[in-house]
């Protein structure tokens, strides 16, 4: 039956498995001097269209701790949303990595931030007595499903310029967003002013794999001492990276993004109207916060569908989440369990 709790239940993509089996023909230097990571670079200059530096690391937490700590002392104020992953999801994992720097939590709709409230913000700058504002970090798609568009990254860059502040942004589901987009990497990236994109691909496909890219390589700084001390430089450096060479070739991340998003948008077409159902938020990538009656939920759970709650306790919130391989027979499976659940319980409230 359906599994919906996360993006992270998925198996590895054939193509990226496939590239881990030819991987592992033969020797090759350890550490990143082999030609598939050195080749990678390439790859993701050609798909930003700009030279960047490319970094491989095994998990999300360690590529937006460590991209964090390349660009903020350990001093410094990151603002970020209150929902942000990094906020509420890495056990404190930016404030080690940075050695203290301290996360400012912002409100917004729909867990983005925008100029104005990051604005508001920012004070005590010069003040011995405060921590000193140092990055803002977006998450694309953010922990509600929600897209930044091109404008409003632009909006935060000129914001950041303006303080001389870092922009960060932490891309688990990236590929997901700009499948909404329909713009080119770049367009929503270093184009729209962001300094360092930690591009997700174990949700989409990957075993675990991720890349921190800087678009401006000067602003890599002390990232490959900061990985080595933290530990994420990879004897084998060539089976992760193999999977990012994979997964950005051929528009595979694309595809498997595209599958995925339709499969939320079918979800929310067969869920939305149904008697004591609500969809909380538009579905603009691969999840859906629905609130649901408790029977719904009892009856769903009791038929095997997986999917987490959310939100805070008693709300009768749940959300779903689609993948790369999530078949369309299971989304019917739960969307036709959905319509008998509610008819229920309004024959039973009659």
């Amino acid at each position: 039956m359906g599994n919906f709790a996360s993006d992270n239940v998925t198996g590895i993509s054939p193509q990226i498995m496939a590239a881990l089996a030819t991987a592992n023909e033969g020797t090759a230097m350890p550490y990143g001097d082999d030609a598939i990571t050195q080749g990678l670079r390439n790859r993701v200059s050609e798909v930003f269209e700009r030279d960047c530096a490319v970094f491989p690391v095994a998990t999300g937490s360690a590529a937006n701790a460590l991209a964090l700590a390349t660009l903020v002392p350990r001093y410094g104020a990151v603002y970020c949303h209150r929902e942000a992953h990094i906020n509420v999801d890495e056990c404190g994992a930016p404030e080690f990595f940075t050695s203290g720097a301290k996360l400012v939590a912002l409100d917004g709709p729909r867990a983005k931030i925008d100029a104005a409230a990051v604005e508001a913000a920012i004070d005590g700058v010069g003040d011995v007595h405060r921590v000193q504002p140092a990055a803002v970090s977006i998450t694309q798609a953010s922990e509600l499903g929600a897209v930044y568009t091109p404008d409003e990254v632009s909006a935060l860059s000129d914001l950041a310029n303006r303080h001389r502040l870092a922009l960060h942004m932490d891309g688990a589901r990236f590929a997901n967003a700009l499948v909404t987009l329909g713009c080119a990497p770049a367009d929503i990236t270093w184009r729209a002013g962001v300094d360092v994109l930690t591009l997700g691909a174990t949700k989409n496909g990957a075993l675990a794999a991720e890349a921190v890219i800087f678009f401006d390589p000067a602003k890599a700084g002390a990232f490959e001492f900061l990985r080595k001390r933290g530990g994420h430089l990879f004897s084998k450096m060539r089976f992760v990276s193999a999977q990012l060479e994979a997964y950005l070739t051929d528009g595979h991340w694309l595809e498997n993004a595209r599958h995925a998003n339709a499969l939320a948008k079918r979800l929310a077409e067969g869920l939305a109207d149904l008697p004591g159902i609500e969809l909380l938020n538009p579905v603009e990538a691969n999840e859906l916060f629905l609130a649901l009656p408790d029977a719904v939920v009892e009856g769903l759970e009791a038929r095997g569908f997986r999917f987490y709650s959310w939100g805070k306790v008693g709300e009768k919130q749940v959300r779903l989440v689609t993948a790369f391989n999530t078949r369309p027979e299971d989304v019917e499976a739960f969307i036709d369990a959905a319509v008998a659940l509610t008819g229920a319980a309004v024959r039973a409230s009659a």
